[in-house]
């Protein structure tokens, strides 16, 4: 296998640039000939080697689009796929697949070195700037309102501080949340103890990236927190929308990410404001709600944390048989989050629990600018960024909460707003909710948006609210 360096190399030799997705993709895809195979392709005026030039990389991105069904696909999130966490050493192995996964993604556009060489030899360093990747361990203010972040990979630690004269790098910086995986240029100090940061390197969705669309008609409603047995379930508003879908011909596909009933015992108080106190009632309503839409649809289904019939921990298990036996034959039953293909074209599915956690850490982050949120998660390519908040998550030895590979739409639900934002070609999509304000909501002033249901055409990518209060 041929190092980033040779592949360079290889290409300078011929006075041609190559774009870092380019080398990426020669190095992990293992091809020795690839190279020979580019060159003979390219055009004489080529300066620059990029994507357009990789031969038949347009027919093996669409090809493995359809590895099973070509119309509906689980590609991660099946049913049964997660496991039990045997003991303290997942959660070693659970950071540190984080770590290689996301500083993969980093390397093509950050050239790092170990922190230990880094801090053994800080007078090499000094005058020159050079770069580390690792996971954020802590972050905190200076006395001089400085940002200091400690940074570790697999050979040690560093403090890495943000100067606040340095404004946009600043404000990036405080937006740093524990646990995420950066990249970090800049210049050690004269003794080692710290790193001064000039730039902040996060995973993210490559600039150039170009989602997929299907070649072949086709639409998916996209809808959550349905909150079946709440004495705040829209129930008139449910029958609009279940009217509305037998009148929708051209929609295959119904996605509902979590949240399906009210749950039991979920807060303090909460059988005050039930319907229906039975779980296995709440889930025998559900799936009588579904019976009435039409059969030609394939609804997917997720759970979330009031979803209590499995673990709260992410990822949750799909729900089990036990409690979906009144559901019609066109359910799939998936687990949370997910990642699923519709004709070709990949849709992320995630409750979206974590969203709380990251707006009490984000500076000017709300519950009214759900989207904005959703980025945050695609930047870091994490849904869950930080462990020990109050999302719980089940850390076994690999990261299902890593966002790999790159979806064309992100759908979350949890915060009963519905909002919607476009990041470099993803589609983010928080689904808002089936529940009118609740007596919680009242004390926190949020005001929902229920009753809504997003129909995106797989064609185009191009959604559309449509509301049915």
């Amino acid at each position: 296998m041929l190092s980033e360096r040779e592949i360079v190399e290889r290409f300078l030799d011929l006075k041609l640039q190559v774009h870092p997705d380019v080398v990426t993709y020669i190095k992990e895809g293992r091809d020795t000939c690839l190279v020979d195979r580019i060159i003979r392709g390219l055009p004489e005026n080529a300066v620059v080697v990029s994507r357009e030039h990789i031969p038949d990389l347009k027919a093996e991105r669409d090809g493995t689009r359809f590895l099973t069904d070509p119309e509906l696909e689980i590609i991660t999130g099946g049913a049964g796929s997660s496991r039990g966490i045997s003991g303290f050493e997942d959660s070693l192995h659970y950071f540190r697949d984080r770590y290689n996964r996301l500083s993969t993604m980093i390397r093509s556009r950050h050239t790092a070195m170990p922190v230990e060489a880094l801090l053994k030899s800080p007078g090499k360093y000094r005058d020159q700037e050079c770069g580390i990747t690792g996971l954020v361990l802590n972050v905190r203010g200076t006395s001089n309102g400085h940002r200091l972040v400690e940074v570790e990979d697999s050979t040690g630690s560093v403090q890495v501080l943000f100067n606040k004269k340095k404004e946009d790098l600043f404000a990036d910086a405080e937006r740093i949340v524990p646990d995420e995986v950066i990249g970090v240029r800049g210049k050690v100090s004269n003794d080692g103890g710290l790193f001064f940061a000039d730039t902040l390197v996060r995973p993210d969705i490559p600039f150039n990236h170009a989602p997929f669309t299907s070649d072949i008609p086709g639409k998916a409603v996209l809808i959550s927190d349905v909150h079946v047995g709440s004495d705040t379930f829209l129930e008139e508003s449910w029958s609009r929308f279940a009217d509305w879908l037998q009148d929708s011909d051209d929609v295959g596909y119904l996605l509902i990410a979590g949240d399906l009933v009210d749950g039991i015992g979920v807060y303090p108080g909460q059988e005050q404001e039930l319907v229906i106190k039975n779980i296995h009632e709440q889930y025998d309503a559900f799936g009588t709600m579904l019976r009435d839409l039409p059969s030609r649809l394939q609804i997917i289904i997720s759970p979330g944390n009031h979803d209590v019939v499995v673990r709260g921990a992410e990822p949750q298990p799909a729900l089990p048989p036990k409690f979906t036996g009144s559901f019609p034959a066109n359910c799939v039953m998936v687990e949370n989050p997910c990642l699923v293909s519709l004709q070709g074209v990949r849709v992320l599915m995630y409750h979206g629990r974590s969203i709380d956690d990251l707006i009490s850490m984000i500076p000017g982050a709300a519950y009214t600018q759900g989207g904005d949120i959703m980025v945050e998660m695609l930047m870091r390519r994490h849904l869950a960024p930080t462990y020990g908040k109050r999302t719980p998550i089940a850390a076994a030895k690999e990261d299902r909460l890593v966002i790999d590979p790159i979806p064309e739409i992100f759908h979350t639900g949890h915060i009963h707003i519905c909002g919607m934002r476009k990041y470099r070609g993803v589609l983010c999509v928080n689904t808002g909710t089936w529940q009118s304000q609740t007596s919680f909501q009242k004390r926190m002033n949020i005001q929902p948006t229920p009753a809504r249901a997003t129909l995106v055409d797989l064609q185009t990518l191009e959604p559309k609210i449509i509301d049915f209060t």
